[in-house]
């Protein structure tokens, strides 16, 4: 998932540097582009799991590879939709920024739930 998440970021990182920089605004632009970079953190935090779980293997590191799936899916993703609303004037659902800070929170606890799978010993 680390690997998939990583190449969809190049792409989608590639698109907006090429395709969506002439028809957003700047404002627009800077917030696609964030969500590119924390899909592009925690794809990397994806696979750092799946490494660390070799090492310690317990259910919070299992944990922490899925907070991570749930926040980019969730604070990236919604990133994107906000993106395509303003980009094509969609009015009424711009309420999906309240899931922003709630994928925030999952990648939070991703980053609690590995620390404490290797803190954890047996």
């Amino acid at each position: 998932m680390g690997a998939f998440f990583a190449a969809l970021a190049v792409i989608l990182g590639a698109f907006g540097a090429h395709a969506l920089k002439e028809v957003l605004s700047p404002d627009q632009l800077v917030t696609f582009e964030t969500g590119v970079k924390y899909q592009f953190y925690h794809s990397f935090a994806l696979l750092a799991a799946g490494i660390i779980y070799g090492s310690f293997p317990f259910k919070q590191v299992r944990l922490s590879a899925l907070f991570f799936i749930i926040g980019i899916l969730m604070f990236s993703g919604s990133l994107y939709l906000l993106t395509w609303l303003k980009m094509n004037e969609v009015v009424g659902l711009r309420g999906i920024g309240i899931i922003t800070p709630i994928g925030g929170v999952f990648f939070i606890l991703g980053w609690l739930m590995m620390i404490l799978g290797m803190l954890k010993r047996k």
